[in-house]
């Protein structure tokens, strides 16, 4: 239904009525915000890749394929100019190799966010989220927040589906992990009091 929304919108801007396109800007400005800001890690440079990919997707609105949902189209775009922009401030970030994964550490979390109040558990989350990378970030935001599909994700960064799914399997272990250690350090401050 929302997506429908989108579709009423963009064919209003296809036929010239840019009122329309202030519809769509309004309602995805804070995510293309978001996709800039975490990869480029500058407010006022995110907000010039934001304006340049709302720019590109007015200008390429009447290439928009329906098939595809406007958000993903959209945020493919303000992905693209801000990696084009990072790579062009410094180069990209090596991949670190991943740990192998604890399931008891999974366990021990699970039973940690159990005993933890509903604000703390947001902190923790917030803190683990932090720690990612850009493309982590926006990665798992896309999955969770926006519940983006795997197909989605895979437009939007031009992954492979499958590559999409294993990235957000090792994110969720680098969260696991996070979330672990700033338990762990919980605990040990508070028992050295």
């Amino acid at each position: 239904m929302d997506g429908q929304n989108d579709l009423d919108h963009i064919r209003r801007v296809i036929r010239g009525d840019t009122a329309a396109f202030r519809f769509l800007v309004e309602k995805h400005k804070d995510m293309v915000y978001n996709i800039a800001l975490r990869i480029i890690k500058n407010r006022e440079d995110a907000e010039e890749i934001a304006q340049d990919a709302f720019l590109k997707a007015y200008k390429k609105m009447d290439a928009f394929r329906e098939e595809a949902q406007f958000s993903t189209w959209l945020y493919r775009i303000a992905f693209n100019t801000a990696i084009s922009k990072a790579r062009k401030k410094k180069p990209e970030k090596a991949i670190r190799a991943m740990e192998d994964f604890d399931h008891a550490m999974v366990d021990e979390v699970h039973a940690g966010m159990e005993e933890t109040n509903d604000q703390n558990k947001t902190t923790l989350i917030k803190l683990a989220l932090d720690k990612l990378n850009e493309c982590d970030f926006i990665m798992i935001t896309l999955f969770y927040y926006k519940e983006a599909s795997v197909q989605e994700i895979s437009s939007i960064t031009g992954l492979s589906a499958s590559n999409v799914k294993v990235r957000l399997h090792r994110i969720r272990k680098k969260l696991y992990r996070e979330i672990h250690e700033l338990m762990r350090n919980k605990a040990a401050v508070n028992h050295s009091y």
